[in-house]
């Protein structure tokens, strides 16, 4: 209970990092090709918590990892400075693939 309570926490916390701090940098805060990477990464540790630790199925994990992925794309349409893709949001579904092949039940 506990470790769910944790990971639970750790998931809001990054959506408030990708949100609220995705406002506050008026420019990528990884230069291009690596920022990839860091969308894999972030995506990547999101499915596993919400998959491993607060154990959510596996196709809502792929539904909401989607849809966060979208969302921020779409956010990024209103910011100055950042800039939306399909390639960013495709980085997020591999990532977050990834991120439930490593997880094993």
């Amino acid at each position: 209970m506990r470790v769910r309570l944790i990971a639970v926490i750790l998931v809001v916390l990054m959506l408030g990092a990708l949100f609220v701090g995705g406002e506050l940098s008026t420019g990528g805060l990884v230069p291009p090709p690596w920022d990839k990477l860091a969308h894999v990464a972030f995506f990547f540790v999101f499915a596993l918590l919400l998959a491993r630790f607060v154990g959510l199925p596996i196709a809502l994990v792929i539904v909401l990892a989607l849809l966060v992925g979208a969302a921020d794309e779409l956010h990024q349409f209103s910011l100055p400075g950042r800039i939306a893709g399909w390639d960013d949001w495709l980085a997020d579904g591999v990532g977050a693939g990834l991120g439930l092949i490593r997880f094993k039940r």
